[in-house]
């Protein structure tokens, strides 16, 4: 993919910690731990959290994806969504869990109107 591939990784790959950087910031202000399998104590739902549910692991998935670009192994990029299932299964699905424990139609709500992964649905 030569200097397009390097140049377009490079910019996943920012884009990622940049996410993981906001997501980060959005958790520390709300006093809430950034450790997976740990208990919230509170419902992030401001800042990078309006457009996604999940952006530390988005950032994750961005840099993964950059990476194979800019080693110019294009031919792995179906790899992402193996990660990202990955990601669900073993992250993503126990912190939902706990959220809603937590958190009840609070947590519903927003799910609702927030994607997993990126978007925002209705009002």
């Amino acid at each position: 993919l030569g200097v397009p591939g390097q140049v377009f990784g490079a910019v996943l790959v920012l884009a990622g910690l940049g996410l993981m950087v906001a997501a980060v910031q959005e958790m520390r202000r709300a006093k809430t731990t950034i450790v997976p399998r740990r208990q919230p104590s509170a419902l992030v739902t401001s800042g990078i959290f309006e457009w996604s549910r999940n952006p530390i692991y988005l950032g994750d998935a961005l840099i993964v994806a950059g990476a194979m670009l800019w080693f110019s192994v294009p031919w792995a990029l179906p790899m992402v969504g193996v990660f990202g299932w990955l990601l669900r299964v073993r992250f993503i699905d126990g912190e939902e869990q706990r959220l809603t424990e937590g958190f009840g139609a609070e947590f519903g709500l927003w799910a609702a109107r927030t994607g997993r992964w990126f978007g925002r649905r209705g009002g």
